[in-house]
């Protein structure tokens, strides 16, 4: 099998010759710079600046060279835009407080303040509020809030829907031309389109622009899906309604050499618990899912991928209903969310992208012979009939050793199913 077999394979839930891997195809399966850095001196690739495509959480590029050392099976079509609302294009030099040196965008601005904090802001623009805090000693930056007092009389939904709009020609020229590069590369294909991501947590806030109105406040939105339904149900109805017309011109311009669509990332789990009530799950987000997807399902072939970290075993079923065919990051340490119990309830049912790896404990603290014993298991249950793309259980941090990082993609490409 080629690597687009193998992956088409799994998301089939037939059995592929080998495991399938993603690392940096999207924005919840990558590495941070500083470990991309460690993975190419490690293969002997030659030294150079790795490009951030991810500011937020400060992911770096993996290029054509570490992606065949790796043997990833996957190539991403990422936005245009970074989170930050600036284009990834005009490449500068910019070391980081780690001391690291990247490649950054062009609009990447900053100031540092007398403590070495770093601010990042909307679309480059430093006349702005900053929409971004990198600490002093952190390793990827943290959302700044910028909520306006709310007046509960005056709410209007048409302000948390100010970034959502009709994909403009220049966004489906620049999506046509990443697919067919990506398809060319004779990996599976996975998109971020954007637009579809329903309340998810990083987009909120709207690091993206730059006087964001409406609900922006984390704390308040998460009060707005108890308090206020009858308001986010306005913003998801034609947030969605927007979303359907922009997949139609979407796929009239890819077709179906996509193979997968990220969909949302919205965060339904915690550590122990959820955010909210499958009840409330099924009020307020399910009916938009489905919509989506029946039209993805009706008019395309592509998989749906649905991200949510936490505790969730709770809302799989809700997330077949609601039409996904992908679940990750899979965080089998989070209560409930154990390797084999999934399997067995879900596994015919979705396929798991990503609980490779314990990116919490075993990754970063274990020893190399622990992260190989767990990869192994985890390519065991998961990979059993198909249905499992190795990843970590979301973006490897910073810090990790490189010989943990190392003994994954060893274990991987060592396992043979039964």
């Amino acid at each position: 099998m080629n690597s687009r077999e193998r992956v088409l394979a799994a998301l089939n839930h037939q059995q592929p010759d080998t495991v399938p891997i993603d690392f940096g195809a999207t924005a919840v399966t990558g590495l941070h710079a500083s470990c991309v850095a460690a993975l190419r001196a490690h293969y002997g690739l030659e030294r150079r600046p790795v490009k951030i495509h991810e500011p937020y959480q400060m992911l770096g590029w993996l290029e054509e060279d570490l992606k065949q050392a790796i043997g990833v099976d996957v190539e991403g079509v990422v936005p245009p835009n970074t989170l930050f609302g600036f284009p990834l294009t005009d490449w500068k030099e910019w070391r980081a407080p780690w001391g690291q040196e990247l490649l950054v965008p062009g609009a990447f601005n900053t100031t540092t303040d007398a403590g070495g904090n770093v601010f990042l802001y909307p679309e480059g623009d430093v006349t702005a509020r900053p929409s971004g805090l990198l600490p002093a000693d952190g390793y990827f930056f943290d959302t700044l809030i910028r909520q306006e007092p709310i007046d509960e009389d005056a709410l209007n939904p048409e302000n948390n829907l100010e970034e959502f709009g009709p994909v403009t020609p220049a966004a489906l020229a620049y999506f046509t031309a990443e697919t067919k590069r990506a398809a060319a590369t004779g990996r599976a294909v996975i998109a971020t389109f954007g637009g579809t991501g329903l309340g998810d947590i990083a987009l909120v806030p709207a690091p993206f622009l730059k006087n964001p109105k409406g609900i922006r406040d984390i704390a308040e939105w998460y009060i707005s899906t108890a308090a206020r339904q009858a308001y986010v149900h306005a913003i998801f109805a034609r947030q969605t309604a927007i979303a359907l017309g922009n997949l139609a011109k979407l796929h009239a311009a890819v077709g179906n050499s996509v193979d997968a669509v990220f969909i949302c990332g919205t965060d339904f789990g915690t550590q122990c618990g959820t955010f909210c009530s499958p009840a409330t799950f099924r009020e307020l987000y399910l009916p938009y899912y489905r919509q989506l997807n029946a039209w993805i399902h009706q008019h395309t072939t592509w998989k749906s991928f649905k991200h949510s970290c936490g505790a969730v075993a709770n809302f799989m079923d809700g997330f077949v209903e609601a039409g996904f065919d992908i679940i990750n990051p899979v965080q089998c340490s989070a209560t409930g969310m154990e390797a084999a119990g999934l399997k067995a309830r879900f596994g015919a049912k979705l396929t798991f992208w990503g609980g490779g790896v314990d990116t919490q404990q075993v990754l970063p603290f274990g020893t190399p012979a622990q992260v190989r014993e767990q990869v192994q298991e985890r390519c065991r249950i998961f990979g059993a009939g198909g249905g499992f793309v190795f990843d970590a259980i979301h973006n490897v941090q910073a810090k990790t050793p490189v010989a943990n990082m190392v003994a994954m993609l060893d274990a991987v490409r060592d396992f043979k199913a039964s």
